[in-house]
């Protein structure tokens, strides 16, 4: 599990990728990959002892299902994966891969919807969109007991604090100005 890493960087260019492996960070989530960069890339990573996290709905040349969870799993055996599908997060949890839910918060409707949808597929986290609403922090996290990080519109060193606070475990950021303000203060 993440306890210790209150920031998680996230990043969709290899350039990017390149800046969270020289950094202090142990566990990060690549967004946009292309299927034929994830060799090298979790290679680069298991090189710096990083722990790669994998969007499994933003790999482009896999379709996210279950077989590309498989797939994704046996070969490059990482550290976590993230979807808004449910048999993406039932495979990932099978295979021992931590499970992480993408929840968007768009409406009453969407949210009782992603309610039953995480009774369901019972995932490690929750990924809440967008990470600045305080008060859904705190109600999604106290309804399904489950560890959330938070995400998107999270721009201000503020906005990470508020959302800590709120009971989000983990912000999700690709704002580099954000991992450099809190690295020397993680773990």
């Amino acid at each position: 599990m993440i306890r210790s890493q209150k920031i998680l960087p996230a990043f969709s260019t290899m350039r990017e990728f390149e800046r969270f492996l020289e950094s202090d960070y142990e566990v990060g989530i690549f967004l946009e990959l292309h299927v034929s960069q994830l060799k090298h890339a979790a290679q680069m990573a298991k090189d710096r002892g990083k722990k790669m996290i994998y969007h499994v709905d933003l790999i482009q040349g896999l379709k996210s299902d279950e077989h590309a969870t498989e797939y994704i799993c046996q070969e490059y055996k990482p550290f976590g994966l993230i979807s808004t599908k449910s048999n993406v997060i039932r495979k990932a949890k099978q295979k021992g891969v931590l499970s992480i839910q993408r929840m968007f918060l768009i409406d009453s409707h969407a949210l009782e919807k992603s309610y039953q949808l995480v009774e369901r597929t019972k995932p490690d986290y929750i990924e809440i969109m967008p990470g600045v609403v305080p008060w859904m922090l705190t109600e999604i996290k106290q309804k399904l007991g489950i560890g959330i990080f938070a995400g998107g519109l999270i721009r201000t060193a503020e906005d990470v604090e508020i959302a800590l606070q709120a009971g989000a475990e983990a912000i999700t950021t690709s704002d580099a100005e954000l991992w450099h303000q809190f690295a020397g203060s993680e773990n």
